[in-house]
């Protein structure tokens, strides 16, 4: 018989962000760390700031182990919801991620543009 799992929302998970109450969502998974905060390696404060949003990209960025994935399977609760409307809360905060993660390219762009523009001027 196929297991069925809980759904939660991205709001319900973000409730959750204390020491002794810590839910992650991880590649559309909801993970309740609660029990593991004093064992990560990295502290219990890298995974509270990764409440109420999707930790993904945080989770993949520092390079867990093969041990580490195996082990994320003890603390699965359930699936995100993905049904539910984003907030626009959660909008801003994807876009200050990307904001954050893309910055060189539009200063690239506009200093190259300077630097071309200075040349063309200097010709004349």
């Amino acid at each position: 018989m196929p297991t069925i799992s809980k759904l939660y929302s991205m709001e319900e998970a973000s409730q959750h962000n204390t020491k002794e109450d810590c839910w992650v969502v991880i590649d559309g998974k909801v993970y309740d760390l609660s029990s593991y905060m004093d064992e990560h390696p990295g502290g219990d404060d890298v995974i509270i700031a990764s409440t109420g949003k999707d930790a993904t990209d945080d989770f993949e960025d520092a390079g867990h182990s093969d041990d580490a994935r195996e082990l994320m399977n003890k603390f699965c609760i359930g699936e995100l919801d993905t049904s539910s409307p984003v907030s626009g809360e959660q909008l801003a905060d994807k876009f200050k991620r990307l904001t954050k993660q893309y910055w060189a390219v539009p200063v690239a762009v506009v200093s190259i543009s300077v630097i071309v523009g200075f040349l063309y001027l200097r010709k004349k």
